[in-house]
């Protein structure tokens, strides 16, 4: 943690290099702006197989037997998730067979949160890992990634409907699932922000599960947002 963190100010400092020293001030060596550019690499590198469930270094050259075994946890987890989002469609059967319309356009909600919520999970865990993040800046930051995520869902919601209307020839249409995508992507942005937090205070690695349950989330909450507003408007 401390040696990335050395590498971030190094990275970031307009030198060279830099000294580096003990506590006591005594002079250890210096880290040059090359060798702290690629333990950065290094550090964004590990973050992006975490994020994957998998270990950098000890899932790579384990048994098969072992890697296997961690991995299927995870997938485990993600497939029980999958089966919460299907029971959450299947509560709007009857919708979907009356406007099929609403079953082409589902990914598109599910999608547009996942990502956006991604964004702002990548960023908390980051600040979390190089110990930028405090009690005092979480409800700054929450403020700024709500207002991001309402801007970015007005946006596209926008964009969305003319296409949709284009594609269907229904304002109606275009209208839900422009409202469905604003609702899911300032949950997603939320959710981001919360989600490491807990993990964290929980001791649970949130690089390493964050991603599942966010997934969770948008998912849900995307597909009963849609839905519930088809069957509302649509069906009345």
């Amino acid at each position: 943690m401390i040696w990335t963190q050395g590498s971030e100010i190094v990275a970031r400092s307009g030198y060279t290099a830099l000294a580096v020293v003990d506590a006591d001030g005594k002079l250890l060596g210096r880290l040059s702006i090359g060798e702290a550019l690629e333990n950065v690499r290094r550090s964004l590198e590990s973050q992006f197989m975490h994020t994957a469930g998998l270990d950098e270094e000890e899932d790579l050259f384990a048994p098969i037997l072992i890697s296997a075994k961690r991995r299927a946890v995870w997938l485990g987890i993600n497939l029980l998730t999958a089966f919460l989002a299907a029971w959450t469609i299947g509560l709007f059967e009857a919708t979907l067979q009356q406007v099929v319309a609403l079953a082409v356009l589902m990914p598109i909600v599910a999608s547009m949160g996942g990502i956006a919520g991604s964004q702002t999970l990548t960023l908390m865990i980051r600040g979390l890992a190089l110990e930028q993040i405090t009690e005092q800046t979480y409800m700054t930051l929450l403020r700024k990634e709500i207002g991001v995520a309402a801007i970015n869902g007005v946006l596209w919601s926008i964009v969305i409907a003319v296409i949709t209307y284009f594609w269907f020839g229904d304002w109606l249409i275009g209208g839900i699932i422009g409202l469905a995508i604003v609702i899911n992507i300032i949950i997603a942005a939320i959710s981001g922000v919360y989600i490491p937090r807990w993990l964290d205070k929980l001791n649970i690695d949130p690089a390493l599960s964050g991603s599942v349950i966010l997934t969770t989330v948008t998912d849900v909450v995307g597909f009963f947002a849609f839905l519930g507003l088809g069957s509302l408007f649509l069906l009345a």
